[in-house]
């Protein structure tokens, strides 16, 4: 037994990288004008606002005034989906996603439903794929947007956002995509993919916490939904939490150069994870496909007749850091809504373990989980009267 801490909860959250903290240090204290100022302050931070812009922009194949900084996904998610939909609404008050989306885009369409509008929750397959028919037979007349993510947080499907963006550019329709999981992990290029708005968030990919950004198409017309101030253009208001947008530049620079050496390693030890776990415990099954579908750090596993609580608990106390689903209702015990659309049982879903992997993880990290979880799992099912049973 080692006493290193294992952090298997990369889909949560990443930690600052040292070259991101770096390049922010000197506009805490240094550089610490409001860019919205017209003194000299003001002017240099602007400056550097613009540049991370234009970085941003440049790694995901977009124009710099394409580029919008939020909040963070969610609220990159929320303007989309309503400042679109308010802003268009004279065209159509349907809505197309999925049922298994991050709830940020969820909660959003029960809101929109509420002020009017009609919303369809598309289905998925048992490994969580929209089908692009299904998405072509649910279009109607009055269809203004569909909201698809890119991969999926909990179990790491990857969707065909190529296809599905296609049909809604021949039928006239915007389509975005939540990319929330998949910035800086999977290739992203805006120049190519037909895609009109897509949400990102820092964080995820080794940058700060509380920033995030909205690409806008060129032509599509979104109302604000924050008021206040004329930042971005006067269509999202708030003072630029410029230290944010700086780190958030940086770490997508160094993900995007580095992606395809970290995709590689992610991959590998993936699968390490999940060809030991299937074959070290039994009655159990793996959530989302296998292979170059998922994403590279994701592994998702229901383990029959055993609370995914429980184990989170065991494993936090060996110093491993996991998740049973997405981090935002880690509180709640109901189960999974993603699970349950692919078809699992409340009883199967509950006991799901989510493992995501990041750049710190190592061979011997995984080796130490492969050793660890099946003495867990025979330990709670020895306390199972469901197993027993």
């Amino acid at each position: 037994m080692t006493d290193k801490k294992i952090y298997l909860d990369h889909a949560a959250t990443t930690a600052v990288r040292k070259e991101v903290l770096d390049v922010m240090l000197p506009f805490f204290t240094e550089h610490f004008g409001n860019p919205m100022s017209v003194h000299s302050f003001g002017r240099d931070v602007s400056k550097y606002v613009e540049r991370a812009r234009e970085s941003i922009a440049d790694n995901l194949g977009a124009e710099p005034k394409e580029i919008f900084f939020t909040g963070g996904g969610t609220e990159a998610d929320n303007w989309a989906l309503r400042g679109y939909a308010l802003a268009n609404a004279n065209k159509g008050r349907h809505i197309i996603t999925s049922s298994i989306e991050h709830h940020a885009v969820l909660h959003t369409c029960e809101y929109l439903e509420k002020e009017g509008f009609e919303v369809t929750y598309l289905p998925v397959d048992s490994e969580g794929f929209v089908d692009p028919q299904e998405l072509e037979k649910a279009i109607r007349p009055d269809t203004i947007l569909v909201s698809i993510m890119h991969a999926n947080n909990e179990i790491g499907t990857i969707q065909p956002i190529a296809e599905l963006g296609s049909i809604c550019r021949d039928k006239k329709i915007a389509f975005h995509v939540d990319a929330v999981q998949s910035t800086g992990v999977l290739p992203i290029n805006l120049a190519e993919l037909p895609v009109d708005m897509l949400s990102l968030s820092g964080h995820k990919f080794y940058g700060p916490k509380g920033i995030g950004a909205l690409y806008v198409k060129k032509g599509i017309r979104l109302k604000p939904i924050i008021f206040g101030g004329g930042q971005e253009r006067g269509l999202r208001a708030g003072t630029h939490n410029h230290v944010g947008i700086i780190g958030m530049a940086k770490a997508l620079e160094l993900a995007v150069a580095e992606q395809k050496d970290y995709v590689a390693k992610l991959t590998k030890l993936r699968d390490s994870l999940i060809d030991g776990l299937i074959n070290n415990i039994p009655q159990i099954r793996l959530n989302g496909p296998y292979g170059e579908k998922r994403l590279p750090g994701n592994v998702n596993v229901s383990i029959q007749y055993i609370e995914g609580e429980g184990m989170l608990l065991h494993l936090d106390m060996l110093g491993i850091a996991a998740s049973s689903g997405s981090a935002c209702t880690s509180g709640s015990l109901d189960p999974s809504h993603v699970l349950l659309a692919i078809g699992l049982s409340h009883e199967i879903a509950h006991g799901s373990l989510r493992l995501s992997l990041g750049r710190e993880n190592t061979e011997e990290d995984i080796n130490q989980v492969l050793d660890v979880l099946p003495k867990i799992v025979a330990n709670l099912r020895a306390m199972s009267p469901l197993y027993h049973g």
